[in-house]
């Protein structure tokens, strides 16, 4: 007999940046050098299992390049920083028809509370960090460097590097 899981993953786009700044309604939030830009959107029914995983993958994916130009080094081994923007459209259904659907990201009351607990997960990190405004219309300005992009979903921690369950 097969157990099935039932999880639902927090979604994150990864790109490695040499600088980006945020603007919400016209105000800067925040400008940073080198480091990794962390759009993260978030699924009903996602926990703080979820933003763990979600934050040590981050911190410690080694997408910078060491002494033999080999993708060997952290953001934190780089000195870099973190920009972490909230980002519910990860979660755009696009299967039928040509309007996205949203049924999949978390609902917006429930982002709104747990949106803080995202950020307070990244800074204490240690790490210099920026942030985005939660639900404003922003503008997103990064220079990417590589280009380098990945796309992390927590739901990976609970697979074999095989792709077995």
């Amino acid at each position: 007999m097969r157990l099935r899981y039932h999880f639902t993953p927090m979604r994150a786009v990864i790109q490695r940046v040499r600088w980006a700044s945020v603007e919400a309604d016209g105000e800067v939030c925040g400008t940073m050098g080198t480091g990794l830009f962390v759009l993260v959107g978030l699924k009903a029914g996602d926990g703080v299992e979820d933003l763990d995983y979600l934050v040590k993958k981050v911190v410690h994916l080694r997408v910078f390049e060491d002494h033999e130009r080999k993708m060997n080094r952290s953001v934190v081994e780089v000195g870099g920083s973190l920009a972490v923007v909230s980002e519910f459209t990860l979660y755009g259904d696009v299967r039928r028809g040509h309007r996205p659907s949203w049924s999949e990201a978390m609902p917006v009351e429930e982002a709104r509370r747990f949106w803080p607990e995202v950020e307070r997960r990244f800074a204490e990190t240690g790490i210099p960090c920026v942030f985005g405004r939660f639900q404003a219309m922003m503008a997103c300005k990064l220079e990417n460097d590589g280009p380098v992009t990945l796309i992390l979903d927590s739901e990976d921690r609970l697979r074999s590097r095989a792709g077995r369950h």
